[in-house]
């Protein structure tokens, strides 16, 4: 299997800046018990409900050498992408939180979780967890639940209980989520030397959307998206006379960095209504390419 998109860009910008010392970052947790105290903490709050949008089994003992950065021990065991409907907070975060049940009834076995590579401004929505969780073959991961006190960043919701079936190993790469940028998003320096993403163009850009893939992505050559793959992504938008149109962005970004995000630079203050990418242009971690795919605005 290829090494994971998820990974070898991060470790690559490692590498550059010699060295990451990621096991001692806050963005990685290997606790195998929640350390989170019980508290009031509700599971939905202000019409919002917190919840997993996607778990992808995206490596079956498929993670190499440079995982180990990571995490240590993490080579040569799974990994799987988690997706929160909203950023959470990394001090809630324990491996504890986390259970994986495969299709035999079988619980999964997990070493450690981490929110990297994804750490930028507006990113600590995906976690990818690291262990044993089954077999593809014979019994792949079905669910993964919540057992965990895990809040959300702005400390308003639990995500404990919040469960999701797997989406298989072979499945490719789909888009979960589109989001409007927020131009208050604080970096909260997670990962003690890390890759960031490349931004909008200074002029020109109206607006920007976040899309968020169930796991990082790269071409079939491991390169990274460019120009050529932003002519790929359709915007449908909403003019003010309530006339429907699909746009292509006019510039790519949150590249070079290796994780699931991307942001879509706009020219229009249209308003956005879903995101859509072709079939076979992009893949994920084990060479599956990307079916088409598509996701409306999350307002």
């Amino acid at each position: 299997m290829r090494n994971g998109a998820m990974i070898t860009g991060f470790v690559a910008g490692c590498l550059a800046l010699a060295g990451c010392g990621l096991t001692t970052t806050a963005a990685t947790n290997t606790e195998l018990a929640d350390t989170t105290p019980n508290s009031s903490v509700p599971r939905e709050a202000g019409g919002q409900r917190a919840e997993l949008l996607s778990a992808f089994f995206g490596l079956d003992d498929g993670l190499f050498q440079v995982a180990n950065l990571i995490c240590s021990g993490a080579a040569g065991k799974d990994g799987m992408p988690v997706i929160f409907s909203s950023e959470i907070d990394h001090t809630t975060l324990q491996a504890g939180d986390f259970r994986v049940t495969t299709a035999a009834g079988r619980t999964g076995t997990m070493h450690c979780v981490s929110l990297l590579p994804a750490t930028d401004a507006g990113e600590l929505r995906t976690a990818l967890l690291i262990g044993e969780f089954g077999n593809a073959d014979n019994d792949p991961p079905a669910r993964v639940e919540v057992v965990g006190n895990l809040h959300s960043l702005d400390g308003r919701r639990n995500f404990r209980g919040a469960n999701i079936a797997v989406i298989p190993l072979a499945a490719g790469p789909q888009l979960v989520l589109a989001e409007r940028v927020s131009q208050g998003a604080v970096d909260l320096g997670l990962g003690l030397a890390r890759t960031r993403g490349s931004a909008c163009p200074s002029t020109g850009v109206v607006q920007a959307i976040r899309v968020v893939w169930a796991g990082g992505v790269t071409l079939p050559d491991g390169s990274e998206p460019g120009d050529a793959e932003r002519r790929h992504y359709r915007v449908s938008v909403r003019t003010s006379e309530g006339l429907d149109h699909q746009i292509v962005p006019v510039a790519l970004a949150n590249l070079g960095d290796g994780d699931n995000n991307h942001i879509l630079c706009l020219d229009t203050a249209d308003r956005v209504l879903a995101v859509s990418f072709p079939a076979g242009v992009l893949q994920d971690p084990n060479g599956d390419l990307n079916p088409q795919t598509s996701v409306a605005l999350s307002e």
